[in-house]
This record gives C-alpha cells, sequence and structure tokens, in this order.
C-alpha cells in the first residue's frame, strides 16, 4: 500500500474507533470517533500498512477503525480501514483525498485488526 506524504514524520498514531461508519461521506475536518489507544511505535505500524497487499474493491465502505498520524502537535493525515470491503481512506485537510484496497486475510492485515480489537475500548 502506498503510504500518504508525510508518513516518514509521524511520531505517534492514534487509534480511533470510528462512531459514524456509514457517514463518511460527509467528514471534512476530521474522522469522528473516540480515541481509544496512542501507539507511540508509528514508524513500525506504518511499515505494516505499507506492507499490505491489494484486495479485492467492494462496495460497502464502513470503516470502523482509523489512525491519526501526528508529528508533534500537528495532525498530518488519517487513514480509515474498512475490513469488510477491503478499503482504506486516506483523509487529509478537506476530507478524504484517496482510496486504497488491502487484503484483510493478509498477515499484516490480520495483525493490524488484532490490535486495533485489543484497544482499550474496542
Amino acid at each position: 500500500m502506498i503510504l500518504p506524504a508525510g508518513a516518514a514524520d509521524a511520531e505517534l498514531l492514534e487509534v480511533v474507533r470510528i462512531t459514524d461508519p456509514m457517514g463518511w461521506f460527509g467528514w471534512t475536518d476530521t474522522v469522528p470517533g473516540e480515541t481509544v489507544a496512542l501507539w507511540t511505535d508509528a514508524q513500525s505500524v506504518l511499515a505494516q500498512v505499507a506492507a499490505l497487499p491489494s484486495g479485492t474493491l467492494m462496495r460497502c465502505f464502513s470503516p470502523r477503525f482509523a489512525l491519526r498520524a501526528h508529528a508533534g502537535t500537528a495532525v498530518l493525515f488519517e487513514l480509515a480501514f474498512c475490513f469488510s470491503c477491503e478499503r482504506v481512506g486516506l483523509y487529509s485537510t478537506g476530507g478524504r483525498s484517496a482510496t486504497q484496497t488491502f487484503d484483510p486475510a493478509s498477515p499484516p492485515a490480520v495483525e493490524l485488526l488484532r490490535r486495533f480489537r485489543e484497544s482499550p475500548t474496542a
């Protein structure tokens, strides 16, 4: 998977449990949800995301989890993951700017979903 510009600058990942997965088309400033964890191993996790192989594009796109990448106090980008339709939405200032597919059965995706689910209130 191709990571967004600024990924190499990410120092912290905020794990977001998305509260309005069906309203993604109206998200403008940030992915809505509850922060359930902060991962300080940002570069390791983003390397795992980069290793996600392509998947088959489905239609639902109702993402349940997102990663909000930070460098200092600045938010660099957000990645919203739908493990059902095999799609990741990239959000930056002004809303969604791109989508990519991924294989949710691949080892990096299985590990990422495990970490999402083990987050405190997930």
